[in-house]
């Protein structure tokens, strides 16, 4: 028995099954899982994670898994980490319907046909497939003209690889950038000038225009509904225990004196 046992563990090494998720979640029902990391543990098969069919939240960074099958019943996912993995397909993604921001930097996608069937996710708002600051790429962030198509390709997305293209900020975003790029080709004439040329830095932080998607909003719900339950029960037990008191004090003013009582 014990034999069968270790080798039954072996045999799913690298493969993410109920018991593993029960363990990284404390849930025991698959279903009720929401939000889920799994980064680095040497992940190659997504085995049962279609399961979880209210996740809103994944990461599964640093793994090594190169199909996204299971994803495809994961209606409900709103952001979706898959960077640093062996990824040749996102076609499963097509079916995440409700997915908000996608972070696929660090992969084996080579071509822009391959980024084709994202173009239907209406709420896609960040795309990541590039991150110079983790050293992640993907070989078709190497394709000539890749970011005029990106943008071309998925005019409803927001920020492309932590750079903001439409909507909010982004004009201040690409002015930073072009200040940025001015000050790196300051003319030498003047040591001073080279000085501070050699020593310019960006004008925000690496990442500070990044989409941070909001959660959807059913996790921050259902704890403000448990506990605002936890407040009403403790208000009924505190005007209940509010009652007996009154009544025990009725009972003392009107109980006789006891030296009165005949035995």
């Amino acid at each position: 028995m014990e034999a069968r046992g270790e080798k039954g563990e072996e045999a799913e090494t690298g493969r993410i099954t109920a018991q593993l998720l029960k363990a990284k979640t404390g849930d025991f029902d698959l279903e009720s899982i929401l939000l889920l990391k799994l980064r680095g543990l040497g992940l190659s098969d997504l085995g049962c994670l279609g399961e979880c069919s209210n996740l809103e939240w994944l990461d599964l960074s640093g793994n090594a898994i190169a199909h996204l099958g299971p994803l495809s019943s994961l209606k409900a996912l709103a952001v979706l980490n898959i960077s640093a993995n062996r990824i040749t397909s996102l076609e499963p993604l097509a079916s995440c319907e409700n997915l908000q921001s996608l972070n696929a930097a660090g992969n084996l996608l080579s071509s822009l046909q391959q980024l084709q069937c994202l173009a239907g996710l209406r709420s896609l708002e960040s795309l990541r497939l590039s991150s110079p600051a983790g050293g992640l790429s993907n070989p078709v962030c190497a394709t000539l003209g890749y970011r005029i198509a990106m943008a071309e390709m998925f005019p409803g997305v927001k920020v492309i690889d932590g750079e903001r293209v439409s909507g909010r900020g982004s004009e201040l975003y690409q002015l930073c950038k072009d200040l940025d790029s001015s000050l790196k080709r300051f003319p030498s004439g003047g040591a001073g000038l080279a000085e501070l040329a050699s020593s310019a830095k960006p004008w925000v932080a690496e990442g500070y225009w990044d989409l941070r998607p909001a959660r959807r909003s059913s996790i921050v719900d259902e704890a403000y509904k448990q506990f605002h339950e936890v407040l009403l029960e403790c208000r009924e037990l505190s005007k209940r225990a509010d009652d007996t008191l009154s009544q025990c004090e009725r009972a003392l003013n009107l109980r006789p004196d006891p030296n009165s009582y005949v035995f």
